[in-house]
C-alpha cells in the first residue's frame, strides 16, 4: 500500500497484545505510518477500546475512514475468557489485588449455566470504578486510584449470548455476545454475585466485532513488517 491509501482509508484488524492500552496500538501504528511513508500527519482511530489486560480484535482506522469509528463502534460485540470464582478486587480483573474471598462449595454446573443464562437480555449494568468513564471532567480511574468514592448510574446494555464453555473450579471460560458499551468486567462480577459468592475477570479476548473476525487480524509487529 502507499500513503495515498492509507490517507484516503483504510480498516486494520489488529489483534491487540497483553498489557498494551488501544492507544497504545493507535500511536505505534501511527508513528510508522509517517515514518515509513515520510507523513507530516495522519488521522489513525481505534473503534472500540480493550483494556490493557484483555487481547484480541482491535479495529484501527485511518485517514477518511476515521468517519466510520462511530458506526463500528455500535456494532456488536463477541467476547471469550476466563472468570475466577471465591474472590473479588476492585477492578474487578487482575489490575488490583484481591480484597475478598467467598465459599465456591455451593455452586454446581447447573447453577453455573443457569445464572449465566439470567445475564441474556437487556440488562442493567454498573460500569467499574476503575474505567475510562468521565464523571465531572475527570476518569474515574483516576478518582478510583485516588482513593476517592464515586457513585455511578447503572446503563441499559443488551446480552445477547452468556454462555458457560468450560468449567474447572474455582474457573470457568465464557463466551459473551453484546451490545456496544457492555462491561465483561461487571458481568463477571455480577456473576459471582448472582451465584451468592463472588468473582472477577481472569482472561479476557475480543474474537469479534460485527463481521469482523479475530481471524483476519494480525499482531502489530506484523503489520509493522509489511508496511516497511
Amino acid at each position: 500500500m502507499t500513503a495515498a491509501d492509507f490517507l484516503d482509508g483504510q480498516i486494520l484488524l489488529i489483534d491487540k497484545p497483553l498489557g498494551w492500552t488501544s492507544f497504545d496500538v493507535v500511536n505505534k501504528i501511527r508513528w510508522h505510518l509517517k515514518k515509513v511513508f515520510g507523513l507530516k500527519k495522519i488521522k489513525v482511530g481505534h473503534a472500540g477500546t480493550l483494556d490493557p489486560l484483555a487481547t484480541g480484535l482491535l479495529i484501527l482506522c485511518t485517514g477518511k475512514f476515521t468517519k466510520q469509528i462511530d458506526s463500528l463502534q455500535a456494532q456488536q460485540k463477541t467476547y471469550t475468557g476466563t472468570i475466577f470464582l471465591g474472590a473479588t478486587t476492585p477492578s474487578y480483573d487482575l489490575e488490583t489485588a484481591v480484597d475478598q474471598t467467598f465459599a465456591i462449595d455451593h455452586i454446581t454446573e447447573t447453577t453455573l449455566k443457569n445464572a449465566a443464562k439470567t445475564f441474556e437480555g437487556v440488562i442493567a449494568q454498573k460500569p467499574p470504578v476503575f474505567s475510562a468513564i468521565k464523571k465531572d471532567g475527570q476518569r474515574l480511574y483516576d478518582l478510583a486510584r485516588a482513593g476517592k468514592e464515586v457513585h455511578i448510574e447503572a446503563r441499559k446494555v443488551a446480552i445477547y449470548e452468556c454462555s458457560i464453555t468450560r468449567i474447572d473450579m474455582p474457573e470457568v471460560d465464557f463466551k459473551v455476545v453484546c451490545s456496544k458499551g457492555t462491561y465483561i468486567r461487571s458481568l463477571a462480577h455480577d456473576f459471582g454475585k448472582a451465584l451468592q459468592s463472588g468473582a472477577y475477570l481472569k482472561t479476557l479476548r475480543r474474537t469479534q466485532i460485527g463481521d469482523y473476525s479475530i481471524a483476519d487480524a494480525i499482531s502489530v509487529d506484523d503489520f509493522i513488517s509489511a508496511v516497511q
